[in-house]
C-alpha cells in the first residue's frame, strides 16, 4: 500500500467509539454484576479497545487482565488461516470468568480455534467481545457476546487497528478507499 494509492475516511470518530465503548462497558458490568472479570486482551490491535473498556466497567467489579499474542495475518491484507500463538497468557483461568477482548473478527478462523484452546482450560465461563465485526466475511462460526460495531467487508485501519504495524495511533477509525 504506497502513500499515493489510497486514503482513509472515517469511518467511527472518536466520539462515536468513546460512546459505544462506554455503552459496552455498562452492558458487560451488568452481566458480570457480584462477579469478577478475566479479560484476556488479542495483541496488539486490541489493547486500545481493552484499555477503555476496562474503565467503563463498574468499579465494583474486580477485573484483572492478561495478554495473548495470535497472528494469523503477518503482513498481508488477508487471513493466512494459519494460526501462530505468539505470547500465550501468564496465569491460569481454571475457574475464572473470563472475557476475550479483540479488535476485529473477520473470517472468525483465529478466533474459532483460540476459544477452543482457551475452553480447555476450564474457565468458569468464557464470553468474548469484539470492537468490530465483519459477519459477511464469516468462514468459521464463532459466538460474539459483546459487538461494538458490525461493518461490511471493508479495510479498516486506527484504534489499535494497524496495516504493517502503521495507523494504530489514529483516534478513530477509517476505512482505506483505494484509488
Amino acid at each position: 500500500m504506497s502513500e499515493k494509492n489510497y486514503e482513509i475516511e472515517v469511518l467511527y470518530s472518536e466520539e462515536e467509539l468513546e460512546a459505544r465503548i462506554s455503552e459496552l462497558g455498562r452492558q458487560i458490568s451488568e452481566a458480570y454484576r457480584g462477579r469478577s472479570i478475566h479479560m484476556i486482551c488479542i495483541l496488539k490491535g486490541g489493547v486500545f479497545f481493552m484499555t477503555e473498556l476496562s474503565k467503563h466497567i463498574d468499579e465494583s467489579i474486580p477485573v484483572t487482565m492478561d495478554f495473548m499474542s495470535v497472528s494469523s495475518y503477518g503482513n498481508d491484507l488477508q487471513s493466512s488461516g494459519v494460526v501462530k500463538i505468539i505470547k500465550d497468557l501468564d496465569q491460569s483461568i481454571a475457574g475464572r470468568d473470563v472475557l476475550v477482548v479483540e479488535d476485529i473478527i473477520d473470517s472468525g478462523r483465529t478466533l474459532h480455534y483460540l476459544l477452543h484452546m482457551l475452553k480447555d482450560r476450564q474457565p468458569a465461563s468464557l464470553a468474548l467481545c469484539t470492537l468490530l465485526d465483519k459477519p459477511s466475511r464469516r468462514e468459521k462460526e464463532v459466538k460474539v457476546d459483546y459487538t461494538g460495531f458490525e461493518i461490511e467487508d471493508l479495510f479498516v485501519l486506527g484504534y489499535g487497528l494497524d496495516y504493517e504495524q502503521k495507523y494504530r495511533n489514529l483516534p478513530y477509525i477509517g476505512a482505506v478507499k483505494f484509488i
